[in-house]
């Protein structure tokens, strides 16, 4: 029988539940390095089920160790954990009780076992946070220099410091997106060009793709891809009265949603599924931001097929793959 231990973890410490060999149940505390992995490791046994909560980078060190010793790791996103103790009506927040409340949550619900990217695809994605961050002090630079343009008597000097930062910025995520097009070009051709094939999808957003999804090998279907994207649609609606206005769920990766919704509007002009679906939408009176965003769905779903399978696009590809 499964012994579930839940952890909630922090950059110093982390606290756990844990379901000991004798079935007693038991609560401790441990410092989030190895000699407290090793701690914790000795009260686990064969049929241990270690879950906890994707706090930052820091659950990252006690999943791999766990993992390499071979015991059962579950990650879950923190949303989900909070949702689930507002659910059992919970009022005391201390990371005792959110270990115990992990427990519980693994016990009903069982989440699939974690496991650690290969080392490229943490590398692309470590580049792509880079380049997230380089997006943000961009725009930033950008926007002060702007600003101080319009500023009368600004000193010459302090605008040729910020287009200096601004070019240096803009000339290192420049040199990243391109390691990141060189790594999947050289390790990830077959899903590189099936990517490269689908009208809309240019290089960024194949080497993007492949970095989210760990070569399409971390989804299973494409709902989930889309879900993880945060391009789901969220309906407000409730009896007669309430009727919200729709929105998208914005809870995944931004940089990808971004992409993919910019896509969207080349590939209504180029993509044959997206031409077709563009009209359809159109003719209903569908706002031009609706209609984005199907066909920001509509490409990842062709995304997901063509990597996940490695099939160049073809027009009537439905046909071919089963949703």
């Amino acid at each position: 029988m499964t012994k579930f231990t839940g952890i909630d973890i922090s950059k110093q410490s982390f606290d756990c539940s844990i379901t000991l060999e004798n079935e007693k149940i038991e609560s401790r505390k441990f410092s989030n390095d190895l000699e407290g992995f090793a701690k914790l490791k000795k009260l686990l046994c064969s049929e241990s089920h270690v879950v906890m909560e994707a706090s930052g980078p820091y659950y990252l060190r006690l999943a791999t160790f766990l993992h390499q010793e071979g015991i059962k790791v579950s990650v879950v996103n923190a949303l989900i954990i909070r949702r689930f103790c507002q659910m059992r009506m919970m009022r005391t927040k201390t990371d005792k009780k959110d270990a115990i409340m992990i427990r519980e949550y693994a016990k009903l619900e069982n989440p699939g076992l974690w496991k650690p990217d290969e080392p490229l695809i943490l590398k692309l994605k470590n580049l792509n946070t880079m380049v997230e961050l380089l997006d943000k002090g961009i725009t930033a630079t950008s926007n002060q220099l702007e600003a101080f343009k319009e500023m009368p008597g600004t000193d010459k000097s302090v605008l040729d410091q910020l287009k200096s930062i601004l070019e240096f910025n803009e000339k290192s995520k420049e040199n990243i997106e391109l390691e990141m097009e060189e790594i999947v070009k050289e390790n990830f051709s077959n899903t590189y060009k099936s990517l490269l094939s689908i009208p809309g999808i240019g290089k960024k957003t194949a080497a993007l793709l492949i970095a989210i999804t760990g070569n399409f090998k971390k989804f299973d279907h494409y709902k989930q891809l889309i879900a993880y994207v945060g391009l789901n649609p969220r309906v407000f609606e409730s009896g007669s009265s309430v009727k919200g206005r729709g929105h998208i769920c914005k809870m995944g990766t931004s940089r990808l949603r971004k992409t993919i919704y910019l896509c969207s509007w080349s590939a209504k002009k180029s993509n044959p599924q997206c031409i077709e679906m563009y009209k359809r939408l159109k003719e209903k009176s569908k706002p031009n931001k609706v209609i984005n965003v199907a066909l920001a769905n509509k490409l990842l779903r062709q995304a997901f097929a063509m990597g996940k399978y490695q099939r160049e696009y073809e027009k009537n590809y439905q046909k071919i793959f089963v949703n």
